[in-house]
């Protein structure tokens, strides 16, 4: 006799490739790693190449999720009953918290929520109080747990998000995409896999270059950044006059949408994270994991945030204040290829020990089975 799995929705942004944004690639991978349950995922359609364990609910009509996507999401109401769990992973907000609160519960279903990261510039602690409402709360890092611990939540877990390390591997080169990229074998290539608009790191960047091509004038650098909206594009758009006014046009990559950044970080030899602030960054930008998970250097930003996953040993932290450390650190990296292979080493092992999905998803099975108890 087959035991009837326990069924979990995950109340998401559309998932559906390409795997090219944080939050639906953790979505996915969970729901294609943890045993024991049932899942229910959010789509666009029907998806051909999703786990064949997972059902999926087509209420969306494209992989966008716009105000008029978002509307969509009612049509989930009368059906939150017929599961066991709801589990929102959007980050919320007063509106979405609202409309989760009056039409997505239950007394029959159990939720959860995972706060990606905590808009502490956007919210103050009595909003907080407001919008995080579920049975069980999941963090991505111990600053939001403790933060929320300190507000009066008591239902918290820490949960670092997931990757396939598998996939995330040290790999050879793969001359087709650098061929694609005009990137030479003989370059010395530093990938930026951020954001134009957000974080405050473009400008430092961009003004950095310059100098940074005057005393290695074999590299390359990539902006492994997606252009998610106008805003993004018109700052991509002035990127390109400023250094194509500067002359060094010819040195620089737009990887755009390319949703296979596993081999932009193989034949990359440094990536950086040189952010100035991280508001509306999940607390572990994944980017930065996956980099690491191929070995790869990462020289990040002494952000708080951002101290919980790296150290002196397994990346190169620098104040994003002080513009001169960036290329410093860059030209260190490029003069000692023994340190880049020491440090790369050491995040491997550290994202094998703390961010393998496998071992995540064993944790939300638990979280998963805890919340069904109570």
């Amino acid at each position: 006799m087959s035991i009837e799995l326990k069924k979990i929705l995950l109340v998401t942004r559309p998932i559906a490739p390409p795997w090219d944004e944080a939050s639906k690639n953790f979505a996915y991978y969970l729901a294609k790693s943890v045993d024991g349950f049932n899942f229910s995922l959010l789509t666009p359609g029907i998806i051909k190449d999703l786990p064949e364990k997972a059902s999926q609910i087509p209420i969306y009509s494209k992989n966008h999720l716009d105000w008029g996507e978002r509307l969509r999401l009612l049509k989930i109401a009368p059906i939150i009953k017929d599961f066991d769990i709801a589990h929102f992973m959007l980050t919320p907000n007063k509106l979405n918290t609202w409309a989760f609160k009056t039409f997505f519960t239950n007394k029959k279903t159990k939720t959860i929520q995972t706060i990606a990261t905590l808009r502490e510039d956007l919210f103050s602690d009595e909003d907080f109080k407001k919008i995080i409402f579920s049975d069980l709360v999941i963090t991505y890092s111990d600053y939001a747990k403790n933060k929320l611990e300190k507000i009066g939540f008591g239902n918290i877990v820490r949960i670092y998000p997931g990757i396939d390390t598998g996939l995330y591997s040290p790999a050879p080169k793969d001359f087709a995409t650098m061929e694609l990229f005009k990137i030479k074998q003989t370059d010395f290539v530093i990938s930026y896999p951020g954001e134009y608009t957000r974080l405050g790191a473009t400008d430092n960047i961009v003004s950095s270059l310059p100098e940074l091509f005057a005393k290695i004038p074999n590299a390359k650098f990539v902006f492994a950044c997606r252009v998610k909206n106008e805003k993004d594009a018109r700052k991509k758009d002035e990127i390109i006059a400023i250094l194509k006014e500067k002359g060094i046009l010819e040195k620089i990559v737009f990887t755009d949408t390319f949703a296979d950044m596993p081999k932009i970080y193989n034949f990359s030899d440094v990536v950086i994270f040189p952010v100035a602030n991280m508001q509306g960054k999940f607390d572990v930008p994944l980017a930065v994991i996956e980099a690491m998970s191929c070995a790869k250097p990462v020289i990040i930003s002494n952000l708080p945030i951002l101290q919980e996953f790296t150290s002196q040993e397994n990346s190169i932290i620098i104040d994003p204040k002080d513009s001169s450390q960036l290329n410093a650190a860059i030209i260190d990296l490029f003069e000692n290829k023994e340190k880049c292979v020491k440090i790369g080493e050491t995040a491997k092992e550290y994202v094998e020990q703390n961010f393998s999905i496998k071992d995540v998803a064993k944790q939300y099975e638990q979280a998963y089975n805890n919340i069904l108890k109570t």
